[in-house]
């Protein structure tokens, strides 16, 4: 695929269920994607285990959503393999400005940027693409919080794209892909918000609302 990828192009193929990646960082070519099996998270299902509450109500880390959607992306994407090249970094960016991308930041008491995720928007769909963490906990503390907000902005499907382990002791989980496909145009036929202005709940007050919901 040639990197005259437009944002819009983009969009167009979240909504028909695939989406791109690049062999690894420096290949300027994409490739779609259309996993047989597809790994979601149900809002309605996501785990939060004892030691993750302890975390979450130690606010040990301060959360913020957009506001550093570059040092994210770019935090993803710091690893020894990725699929995430310059085209795509440069179109995640633009539908961020356009209010379709939006990420979550997860950063120590020095303020450094130590985890976060990111993904796409359409209707009450979320697409997530990554996420990464430099301390324990961080990355599952941000999928916390980001499934409380999806929640509250009346999101009905979370799609993770694969599931690996760490996803899955979370509570994800694999789907058909014709049944990925129907929840998708459901979703896709509703509105939600993410408002990415209101500010994060308290650690308890996540861990009492996701109780409450799963």
């Amino acid at each position: 695929m040639r990197q005259g990828l437009s944002a819009d192009t983009l969009l167009a193929a979240y909504a028909s269920g695939i989406f791109p990646m690049a062999e690894n960082e420096d290949d300027p070519e994409l490739f779609w994607v259309d996993p047989r099996q597809r790994g979601i998270l149900p809002l309605d299902g996501f785990h939060i285990s004892r030691s993750l509450a302890r975390t979450l109500r130690a606010e040990r880390f301060q959360v913020t959503f957009g506001t550093d959607f570059p040092g994210v992306v770019a935090g993803c994407a710091d690893r020894p393999e990725t699929w995430i090249n310059a085209t795509l970094r440069a179109l995640y960016e633009e539908l961020a400005h356009r209010g379709h991308a939006h990420s979550c930041e997860i950063r120590d008491a020095e303020g450094s940027l130590v985890g976060g995720v990111f993904g796409i928007t359409l209707g009450a769909a979320f697409f997530g693409e990554s996420m990464f963490s430099r301390r324990t906990d961080a990355s599952k503390v941000a999928l916390a919080h980001l499934v409380d907000r999806l929640r509250l902005g009346g999101f009905t499907l979370f799609d993770t794209q694969f599931i690996t382990p760490h996803l899955r002791s979370l509570g994800g989980l694999e789907i058909p892909r014709g049944a990925y496909r129907q929840r998708l145009a459901e979703a896709l036929d509703r509105r939600a918000h993410f408002d990415a202005t209101s500010p994060p709940p308290t650690g308890q007050e996540l861990v009492q609302r996701n109780a409450q919901t799963s």
